[in-house]
């Protein structure tokens, strides 16, 4: 985010009305408290929009504001910055004019320091353009194909490499050969310039399968010779702190690793399997910030339901769906927005996914006996304000949790169901009596994750008409009103190298948000409970299904019908 004084940054705002110097003073201070920018938690609260933000920098800067996907950029002249500079600096070189002078897209185009670095650097002028973080991911994309063709000869050299050397006995020397070490170094880089969240080692009868999982879905990305899977493994486990002699029982670590500026978390899990020990390791930045509601994907009717929500002082929030729905990540974006220096906020987490300053944050250990039930009862003596529980996995860590909420305490946590109403009767199911319940929930969120359009790729089409009765199909399976229909127009990636021709960059949410009326309580302690009942009442106060929300998305352009009807069926 752009480093301008904080008055500076006040006097554009409040001249353009976007807020008053009242109201921009308090995020100052919530801001200093945070150790964040002030611009991020006005654009986070949905006060202004982040390209309006951007124009308005621009002006008062007197700098122009580029759009690289709209002027596009030069890959020689991009290839002058290596990319671990561009991404240290933030900066991509896009275009030289006539007269030589470079023209550099810039996050923060006022960093004198960048400015003459890259003069230097380049040996003639520079001129900086501000940019936002999606512009510069653009141009870090075009360094990612030049990477993809590097990794592949790379590894192929590495692996005739390790394969020449004499077979040693002791796996620890095998995992220190300079080949092992290059693989693993250079899988990884490449997974997280892929943007991938994991990363799979599966081992066959014949081959090593190596696996990136990317917005959600897995692509093959190399096989390698079995004979290296034992010494790749052992590299793995060294850097984990796991036990290298081990192989028949599953193991868990983490290490960090660093690739340009960013430092990553990686969370390993190794398990037996039939032809050897499966490798699976989960990426996470060490230094992600949470982020907006609006960013997640949230309409203004969502964001109000859940800021209604989260304004009481007690009670319970929970946000449901299937593993790698993006539930942590959600809970994350309301603590941020909760986050204020008169609450103490307190977690228990497996894993700690975002270092958030200010929020004291427990990671389970079962080793240590801290389980999501234990520590949650050494939270309750922290005289907390605000308790997120991870995960609710059973019915003690649930029972915890309820009575938390009922004794003046905010409780965030997640759940695995599928919609949100299928809550209520699986707090039911791990013990908690209906009238509990009841009390206890302020509302229930649950959501999936679909793929965004490429939006430098977008295209409309026509849908055919099997499309078409499927979607009429689904609606009347959900017992949708009448006036909800299919989506006027139909949008689609055609894919570029941008996006390795999947159409598709990046995820966004789609949501539904039961709000716990007092007629939807009554129904919860009814005799005669009846989860469609509970459904329908939902539908006549006015919720909207994920069906339905991701239906809204397909017409504005955000993803397709066939990421909807995908996350769906999960």
């Amino acid at each position: 985010m752009i480093a301008l004084p904080p008055e500076k940054l006040k006097e554009i705002l409040t001249k353009s009305g976007v807020l008053d110097r009242e109201m921009f003073d308090a995020l100052q201070d919530e801001a200093e408290h945070k150790r964040q920018d002030v611009g991020e938690i006005i654009i986070s609260r949905g006060l202004i929009n982040r390209d309006y933000f951007y124009l308005l920098i621009s002006k008062a800067l007197g700098v122009e504001r580029v759009n690289l996907g709209a002027v596009g950029i030069n890959e020689d002249v991009l290839h002058r910055v290596p990319e671990d500079v561009a991404r240290q600096r933030n900066v991509i070189v896009f275009a030289r004019d006539q007269n030589g002078t470079y023209e550099v897209a810039m996050e923060n185009p006022t960093d004198l320091e960048t400015i003459d670095f890259l003069t230097l650097r380049l040996g003639a002028p520079v001129k900086p353009y501000l940019a936002t973080e999606d512009d510069l991911n653009r141009g870090f994309l075009l360094y990612q194909q030049q990477l993809t063709q590097d990794f592949q000869k790379i590894i192929e050299d590495n692996i005739r490499q390790s394969l020449r050397l004499k077979a040693k006995g002791n796996l620890e020397e095998a995992a220190a050969d300079l080949p092992i070490v290059a693989i693993v170094d250079n899988l990884l880089s490449y997974a997280i310039s892929s943007r991938a969240s994991d990363v799979h080692f599966e081992v066959l009868d014949d081959a090593v399968l190596v696996r990136f999982r990317i917005d959600g879905i897995l692509h093959e990305i190399v096989r390698m010779p079995k004979e290296i899977h034992p010494a790749i493994v052992a590299r793995i486990k060294i850097l984990s702190e796991l036990r290298v002699d081990e192989h028949t029982h599953p193991q868990d670590g983490r290490f960090r690793y660093k690739v340009g500026g960013d430092t990553i978390d990686i969370r390993v899990s190794i398990i037996p399997t039939f032809y050897g020990e499966k490798v699976e390791m989960r990426l996470l930045t060490a230094a992600q910030k949470p982020l907006s509601f609006g960013e997640l994907g949230m309409f203004d009717d969502t964001i109000k339901l859940i800021t209604d929500a989260t304004s009481k002082s007690y009670g319970m929030l929970l946000v449901c769906g299937p593993t790698g729905a993006g539930k942590t990540t959600t809970l994350y974006s309301v603590m941020n927005i909760l986050n204020k220096p008169s609450v103490n906020i307190v977690t228990v987490e497996d894993p700690i996914e975002y270092d958030m300053r200010f929020v004291n944050q427990m990671q389970v250990n079962n080793a240590a006996g801290i389980t999501f039930a234990s520590g949650l009862r050494s939270i309750l003596r922290q005289d907390p304000n605000i308790i997120m529980v991870g995960e609710i996995r059973d019915a003690e860590t649930a029972n915890i949790s309820v009575q938390s909420a009922l004794t003046g305490h905010l409780v965030l946590s997640s759940l695995h169901t599928n919609d949100s109403p299928t809550a209520i009767p699986r707090l039911m199911d791990m013990g908690i009596p209906p009238f509990l319940v009841s009390a206890v929930l302020n509302a229930v969120s649950s959501q999936r994750l679909t793929r965004k359009i490429h939006m430098d790729c977008i295209e409309s089409y026509t849908p055919s008409k099997d499309l078409l009765l499927n979607i009429e199909k689904q609606i009347r399976e959900l017992n949708l009103p009448e006036e909800v229909r299919a989506p006027k127009t139909f949008y689609r990636g055609k894919g570029c190298d941008a996006c390795n021709h999947t159409g598709y960059l990046g995820r966004i949410g789609i949501f539904e948000v039961l709000n716990i009326s007092e007629e939807i309580r009554k129904l919860i302690i009814s005799p005669t409970f009846d989860l469609d009942v509970i459904r329908k009442k939902a539908r006549e106060e006015g919720m909207i299904t994920m069906f339905e929300d991701g239906l809204r998305k397909v017409e504005l352009g955000m993803t397709t019908i066939e990421e909807v009807f995908r996350v769906m069926r999960e």
